[in-house]
């Protein structure tokens, strides 16, 4: 069992090696990549070791045990553990996805509803915003255009580490599992007559790419500046501040006026478009990878309707894996670690089938 993680343990030997050589940090990109492998590779050469080392100490406590009585116990116990360390090796050794050390772009558009959509847009948002908290993560306001009453008709915010992440344990490999239609189910504050009514929020969670992930030419660009629109200070509707870039080659489109000057905006637009590249590249290479891709839980597919939030009931639903609880108060105030930890292990769980 195990046999093929030898390869690894070679690879992770022969990287400490290259590491040790200060001439490999002249290329800085390099180093970083070697670095990021080596850190990927260390926790499965760990696990592995101890599970050899487990296995010679049980054959060790069998014959002390056959002398012995009293090293039975031993032998159950290191039984055990090596069941442990066999879970956990399997659990390592499942395809990670490559983007799960990287920070997102959220993006959250109002779909069908109108007013009252908006409204719940900006609870996800609020949501998310109170989940980031939890996690010790920063987040950054890129673009919004809010709504008459306070929702938000379109949003993206930008969810960052605090420092660098642990391998596989960025904020994608958290908030990917939040892409879909989530729909809610209440009596809206415009309503009077007490209905309950539904409606639908979109959200987007994209990889935020840097620009070594994704290249962009200039001359593929189409930028035109306008006059930003709704609340602000004193440059909305009076300076050329507002920014629309058209990536020409796929037709991407964004836009962004949050910020005073022409030149932020343009950069944040540039932001956003990275991630949009990266996510579309990632998008075209599950296509063509299709036996892996059948063996993630859907995450990408906005046409899909992921969640349910029911106020009547306070109860959130994922149709996705099954999962229920009413607690919804307490999930849209951040404690959203419960319903992601289940699209989680359903993922890897689906993966782990596929790897056998």
């Amino acid at each position: 069992m195990f046999e093929a993680v030898e390869d690894l343990v070679g690879e992770h030997a022969d990287l400490e090696k290259q590491l040790a050589d200060p001439a490999i940090h002249a290329d800085q990109a390099g180093a970083r990549r070697l670095n990021k492998r080596y850190a990927e590779l260390t926790p499965i050469v760990t696990a592995y070791r101890e599970w050899k080392q487990t296995g010679d100490d049980i054959e060790t406590a069998r014959e002390l045990a056959a002398e012995e009585p009293e090293f039975a116990d031993e032998v159950k116990q290191l039984q055990q553990r090596r069941e442990e360390l066999t879970e956990r090796l399997r659990l390592l050794l499942v395809p990670r996805d490559p983007s799960d050390d990287k920070d997102v772009i959220l993006e959250i558009k109002a779909g069908e509803g109108g007013e009252e959509s908006a409204l719940f847009a900006g609870d996800l948002l609020r949501m998310y915003l109170r989940y980031a908290e939890r996690s010790g993560w920063r987040t950054e306001m890129i673009d919004s255009n809010e709504s008459d009453l306070g929702g938000y008709k379109d949003v993206q915010v930008a969810v960052k580490t605090k420092g660098a992440a642990e391998p596989g344990a960025g904020v994608w490999a958290r908030l990917k599992y939040e892409g879909g239609v989530h729909r809610v189910q209440r009596v809206p504050a415009t309503e009077s007559q007490g209905r309950i009514h539904t409606s639908a929020a979109g959200v987007l969670v994209l990889p935020e790419a840097e620009e070594v992930d994704v290249e962009i030419s200039p001359n593929d660009l189409r930028i035109d500046v306008y006059r930003s629109s709704g609340p602000g200070g004193q440059s909305v509707n009076t300076t050329d501040s507002a920014v629309r870039i058209t990536h020409e080659p796929t037709g991407i489109v964004v836009s962004c006026q949050n910020e005073k000057s022409q030149l932020q905006n343009k950069e944040q637009a540039l932001r956003i478009l990275r991630a949009r590249l990266l996510a579309a590249a990632q998008e075209e290479a599950e296509r063509e990878a299709s036996d892996a891709r059948r063996s993630q839980v859907r995450t990408v597919d906005r046409s899909e309707r992921v969640r349910t939030y029911n106020f009547p009931e306070n109860r959130i639903s994922d149709h996705r894996v099954g999962f229920k609880a009413y607690n919804l108060d307490q999930v849209l105030d951040g404690e959203l670690d419960p319903v992601i930890q289940a699209c989680v292990d359903a993922d890897s769980a689906a993966k782990l089938a596929a790897a056998q």
